[in-house]
């Protein structure tokens, strides 16, 4: 008597593979947040914290996240000029990303975010703030004598 599932999908699970329906992809993301600038600091931990435990939760891996500070708008957003910006950095399947959109949009004190893939070997902090020096490789212009 014979089973009524696919013999090629019976093969792969005997021989350990996963099927391409059950493997799971883990993709970088980074998150721009914007926090309203009357909002207590300790919430500011509150809400990384949340964001963090659903990643976590969601089979996702925290990476950092980056505080940089109060800062002034480019334009008014709900009559405030200026937010306390974050940079969350973390890899997780999308339903993960997903639920931390959906979490975020709803919290009181987001002001807004922004998900984006994160490009391979990208860093969310920068390793030097200075511009590179590119003297070593050019010489110095020479003159034309007459």
């Amino acid at each position: 008597m014979r089973c009524g599932c696919d013999p090629d999908r019976r093969a792969i699970r005997r021989r350990g593979r996963t099927s391409p329906e059950e493997v799971i992809r883990i993709n970088p993301y980074e998150i721009m947040l914007l926090i309203e600038p009357e909002v207590a600091e300790e919430r500011h931990g509150g809400i990384i914290d949340r964001v963090k435990q659903i990643v976590e939760k969601g089979d996702g891996t925290w990476i950092s996240s980056d505080t940089w500070g109060r800062r002034k708008l480019a334009y008014e957003i709900k009559h405030q000029g200026e937010a306390f910006y974050y940079v969350l950095t973390f890899d997780a399947p999308a339903p993960a990303l997903h639920e931390v959109t959906r979490v975020l949009a709803i919290t009181d004190g987001v002001m807004r975010f922004m998900a984006v893939n994160r490009l391979p070997g990208s860093s969310a902090k920068m390793q030097d703030d200075t511009p590179q020096k590119h003297d070593e490789q050019f010489e110095e212009p020479v003159e034309a004598g007459a």
